[in-house]
């Protein structure tokens, strides 16, 4: 009776499951369970992050640059480094563009007026009025002796085309004369797509071989590269070196006299050509030569009264004496 007990059926335990096996099934779903939850959270996190990089690439800023960056398979962390070190770029560029420009909006609105830095510039020569002056008008000769002018081409008496060197680089500019009087002063206006100038040189004799000549420039930088030179001032510093270079040029470097243009300008017009200017030129220097010779007779003619004066008084002097005598 109790060996009966004891006994189980043969086909219960063929059929019937172990305690290992269950606790192997459970452990096996629960592991199968948690498997596809870890990949299903991956993939939500895989799937948030590639919006997030999408939503960057589509919008504006150093962030979207990067996203793209790592969409198209570069490295996170140095895609991020290097944005971030362009950011810092972009930041300090564009707030020493907004200095420049006024501050406020990029150079948009009331903020962005272009502040002028105003030359003033004179150097004394020794040489006459005229030999200065008619040095100056040879435009185009100035890239043969300055360093700042590479080449001039005049196209008439009022205009002019300039290429300079700013810097490393070269700028193009558009004079135009609006006042010329011949030995005394050149008014002129330039545009290029770099900036603008307004000027003035005038001519004042200090001597018979001494001018003082005197430069007064106003000028608006419109380039970056102009505006950061603009800030330690390059442009004064060019315009006095190539001064000298003037100075030096029209005192030791020149053997024969120039015949400089002799018209005038008035309101960027020209009232009186070349041609009309030297024949007033030779005009006043014939008034100036006789005005000499009548001086000369006039004073050859008082040195001549002066010498009979003398000599009467020399015979009034022998008339007294040989009167003395007679007595």
């Amino acid at each position: 009776m109790a060996q009966q007990t004891k006994k189980k059926p043969a086909d219960e335990d063929a059929e019937g499951p172990s305690g290992l096996d269950d606790l192997r099934q459970e452990l096996n779903r629960y592991l199968s369970g948690a498997t596809q939850g870890w990949i299903d959270k991956a993939g939500d996190v895989i799937t948030d992050l590639t919006d997030r990089l999408h939503d960057m690439a589509e919008g504006e800023g150093g962030l979207a640059e990067a996203g793209s960056r790592v969409l198209r398979g570069e490295n996170p962390v140095k895609a991020l480094m290097s944005q971030k070190v362009k950011d810092t770029k972009d930041s300090v560029v564009g707030k020493v563009k907004d200095t420049f420009s006024g501050g406020g909006g990029g150079g948009k609105g009331k903020g962005s007026t272009i502040k002028a830095t105003n030359i003033v510039e004179f150097l004394d020569v020794g040489v006459p009025v005229r030999t200065a002056y008619d040095h100056w008008t040879q435009f185009e000769e100035f890239s043969s002796f300055t360093k700042g002018v590479r080449s001039v081409s005049q196209n008439d008496e009022t205009e002019s085309d300039w290429n300079v060197k700013v810097g490393p680089s070269s700028r193009s500019w558009k004079a135009t004369i609006q006042e010329q009087v011949p030995d005394e002063r050149i008014v002129w206006t330039s545009e290029g797509a770099k900036g603008s100038t307004h000027g003035a040189v005038s001519f004042h004799e200090l001597g018979p071989n001494l001018t003082r000549i005197l430069v007064v420039v106003e000028y608006f930088p419109a380039g970056f590269f102009e505006k950061t030179g603009n800030l330690w001032r390059a442009q004064g510093r060019r315009l006095r070196l190539d001064l000298k270079h003037f100075g030096r040029y029209v005192t030791l470097g020149v053997e024969e006299e120039v015949e400089g243009w002799r018209g005038e300008i008035r309101d960027g017009e020209v009232v009186r050509t070349h041609e009309e200017g030297l024949e007033d030129d030779e005009r006043e220097d014939d008034e100036y030569e006789e005005e000499d010779e009548d001086e000369d007779e006039d004073g050859e003619d008082a040195q001549e009264e002066d010498d009979w004066d003398e000599d009467e008084e020399v015979e009034d002097e022998d008339e007294d004496e040989n009167e003395r005598d007679d007595v």
